[in-house]
């Protein structure tokens, strides 16, 4: 379906307006890239968690319940941070 003059005039109206309000956003959509890189704190999380999962693993097979418990205690601190960079990201992509 073709859009009338009248139409295809208010759609190039907002179209500017947006891009004066809010200029980053018109760029973004003009490029169709709206994907960001991961952030470091989800790099990090992912990295501890398997750490951790080493580390429980090498917990096991020594039978030192100290190192297995520390690397449990990893894999949750690395869970919480991949957790939050996610969160972090997509509320980035939500605000703009």
């Amino acid at each position: 379906m073709a859009l009338s003059d009248e139409e295809r005039r208010r759609l190039e109206q907002l179209e500017k307006e947006l891009a004066a309000a809010h200029p980053e956003l018109a760029r973004k959509l003009q490029s169709g890239f709206t994907h960001s890189r991961p952030t470091s704190r989800m790099i990090c999380g992912i990295l501890a968690a398997l750490a951790g999962l080493a580390a429980l693993i090498a917990g096991i097979i020594t039978k030192l319940t100290i190192i297995g418990a520390a690397g449990f205690a990893l894999m949750v601190a690395g869970g919480y941070w991949l957790l939050n960079g996610i969160q972090a990201q997509t509320g980035r992509q939500h605000q703009s």
